[in-house]
């Protein structure tokens, strides 16, 4: 039903199921985790009316789990991207997770999802610095990059000296250089 992934390690899609409404995955090597993505695999929606809450959750100094709300998601917000590096030395919230005997070892950290009322996820305040990353916000810095490299691109062919020539092609090697310009002759 989920699934977690962290940069540079294997998709994780199997959840440990340690109750009817809670899934939790194990983040070995956590002091190296920046971010982390949790999705919903598309094989089987919520039920109609609930979602589920995402928390984080580490081991304090005397080895007992410190859980954090990061956020949630919903058959309409099917996938969201968490900070959590900031996070390990935070303070613990409410969360559904307590009574539960979760294994676990020290150097071991967990994402626990819980499905929940989708009324009861909106009344729900996460953590501030898990800062929940959205299509919109990576949309808006791809098409910032892309408009930087195509004008910095544009600066370099119009402050070059070019000669039009047919066998000729030029492609700007240096930006913002009045001599960024290579020349490649076609054989």
């Amino acid at each position: 039903m989920f699934g977690c992934l962290v940069a540079g390690r294997l998709v994780q899609t199997a959840a440990q199921q340690v109750a009817e409404d809670k899934f939790v995955f194990d983040l070995p090597d956590y002091e190296s985790i920046n971010h982390v993505v949790v999705f919903m695999l598309g094989t089987i929606p919520f039920p109609e009316g609930m979602g589920g809450s995402v928390y984080f959750s580490y081991p304090d100094s005397n080895g007992m789990p410190v859980w954090q709300l990061l956020g949630f998601v919903t058959n309409g917000k099917p996938s969201a991207i968490f900070k959590i590096s900031g996070l390990k030395s935070g303070e613990g919230s409410q969360h559904p997770f307590g009574a539960m005997n979760i294994v676990r070892t020290p150097s071991v950290a967990q994402i626990g999802i819980s499905v929940e009322l989708l009324d009861s996820l909106a009344q729900q305040t996460p953590v501030g610095s898990a800062a929940v990353s959205s299509v919109d916000s990576f949309t808006q810095f791809t098409q910032r990059c892309w408009t930087t490299s195509t004008i910095c691109f544009i600066i370099c062919c119009v402050s070059a000296q070019m000669t039009p020539s047919p066998s000729e092609m030029f492609i700007a090697s240096k930006c913002g250089s009045e001599n960024g310009m290579k020349t490649f002759k076609d054989d």
